[in-house]
């Protein structure tokens, strides 16, 4: 049964990204996410949208020693957040032509918030059938039921999907819920085209 439906996870994949700006910003104002993010529940909490944005940096800020404003932690939470190119745009607008494209996404409502204001809802809207965020969904990745929420919704069979991440535990799951997967080594540019090809050649034969 051929490929008809691509789900995308979005950082890494359709949006350049560098976790490692993030991690290296907030050193500078003091905290060490990592560590922080062993402690407790406030980064998974934040993601499937069990506490609000400003909760969440209520609670960095308390946690981070020195004079580091509301507006500072914002600031170095966005700075992995890189650009979204216009030959990605492109190649996506092509794939609709042929594809139904989703979007499944581990993230929160301040990444979004920014990546909207930088780059216009607009554009996801145009690109993407439906935009399945974590904190809106209430679940997030590698989560069985993360899939199948997905799958639910749309009405897609897993069979006939492909789902594209750059996290290799977040493939397992979605294999778990039926669906194929494809390991993004980089974010999608002309060997995503050449591999699409491939997994729908084995598909049809």
């Amino acid at each position: 049964m051929a490929i008809k439906n691509l789900l995308f996870d979005l950082g890494a994949v359709v949006l350049n990204l560098d976790q490692e700006k993030t991690l290296r910003a907030f050193i500078k104002l003091g905290a060490d996410l990592d560590e922080m993010n062993m402690q407790g529940n406030l980064f998974t909490d934040f993601e499937i949208g069990k506490i609000s944005a400003e909760l969440f940096v209520q609670t960095l800020h308390t946690q981070i020693k020195g004079n580091a404003s509301k507006e500072d932690i914002v600031h170095a939470w966005n700075s992995m957040l890189l650009d979204f190119p216009p030959a990605r745009v492109e190649m996506l607008r092509q794939l609709k032509k042929k594809y139904r494209l989703f979007l499944l996404s581990n993230t929160n409502s301040i990444h979004i918030d920014a990546l909207y204001e930088e780059h216009g809802k607009e554009i996801f809207e145009e690109l993407f059938e439906k935009i399945y965020l974590s904190h809106e969904i209430g679940h997030r990745k590698p989560n069985v039921d993360c899939y199948h929420y997905a799958l639910n919704d749309a009405q897609l069979k897993g069979s006939e999907t492909l789902f594209i991440d750059d996290n290799k535990g977040n493939l397992k799951g979605a294999e778990k819920a039926g669906i194929n997967t494809l390991w993004a080594h980089e974010p999608i540019d002309n060997w995503f085209l050449t591999e699409l090809k491939k997994i729908n050649l084995l598909h049809i034969n």
